[in-house]
């Protein structure tokens, strides 16, 4: 069995840290544990992860990557990294990136489908993104269908930046939306410094789906990067709003199932040791 190596989990500790968010969310709204995930990961062939940043209060980004420095120190850990939250847009962020613990943080996110468009657009917010690449630190893009021309354009300000495009680019599967969404990928692919993650997509769906639901989207993403610009992710617990992250895990078997044993050993951990340096 080919294992898979999880490029974006999410844990939550609502004692230790605080996410805004997640009152509006119901389903989600309650602590996510290490131990948990590490049951499941075990039984369905899951080696590692790299801890997800969960769009904390700004004020506990410093504490949450405190929290996955000692989850990763665990024995037996599978947590082998922290992709930060961070706000490039701010005037302290080159400061920031100086103060990271790099055995810890192995790349940057920022949520930007819950600010204003105008966010990324912004000469620091691009400057900042850009300097990223000095430090080595890939920055995951976190937009929604539509932004996907505007996270084409912070690409190509940044040229020397590693990107990653989360979640297949957030196509909405449950309207049955294809073309634009379709179109605007391959656009976005056109750019060699970008990967794409197959991630956690059963969230996008209605409730009730099917492998075939997923498979158009999931291939025109794999299509359009290649196999050497994929990566694998659970997006738990955010996945389980649809499906179980079990579920999510047998849709990729499936369609790994379908190509050469050198293609689906890139998508499912390959290519991810050699983005983030792991």
């Amino acid at each position: 069995m080919i294992v898979l190596f999880d490029t974006h989990l999410h844990l939550v500790d609502r004692e230790r840290i605080r996410y805004p968010w997640l009152k509006d969310v119901p389903p989600l709204d309650r602590d996510w544990t290490l131990a948990d995930y590490q049951t499941s990961a075990r039984r369905i062939g899951i080696e590692g992860a790299l801890h997800m940043e969960v769009d904390c209060d700004p004020a506990d980004i410093t504490a949450e990557n405190a929290w996955v420095a000692e989850m990763m120190a665990q024995d037996g850990s599978l947590i082998r990294g922290a992709i930060s939250s961070a706000r490039p847009e701010d005037a302290g962020f080159e400061a920031f990136l100086d103060t990271l613990d790099r055995g810890v943080v192995k790349g940057i996110r920022r949520v930007l489908h819950v600010v204003p468009d105008e966010v990324s657009t912004s000469d620091r917010f691009r400057a900042n993104v850009g300097r990223m690449g000095a430090h080595g630190l890939p920055f995951d893009i976190c937009m929604l269908a539509r932004q996907l021309d505007m996270a084409a354009a912070l690409v190509d300000a940044c040229p020397d930046t590693t990107f990653v495009m989360d979640h297949c680019g957030v196509p909405d599967i449950a309207a049955g939306a294809f073309d634009d969404w379709a179109a605007a990928v391959s656009r976005l692919a056109e750019r060699p410094n970008v990967n794409a993650k197959i991630s956690g997509i059963t969230a996008y769906t209605a409730p009730v789906w099917t492998l075939d639901t997923l498979r158009p989207y999931a291939e025109h993403v794999i299509g359009c990067f290649g196999w050497d610009r994929v990566v694998w992710g659970s997006d738990s617990p955010v996945c389980t709003l649809n499906s179980s992250l079990d579920q999510w895990v047998a849709v990729t078997r499936a369609l790994l199932s379908e190509v050469s044993e050198t293609e689906a050993r890139a998508l499912a951990s390959g290519n991810a040791r050699r983005i983030w340096g792991l």
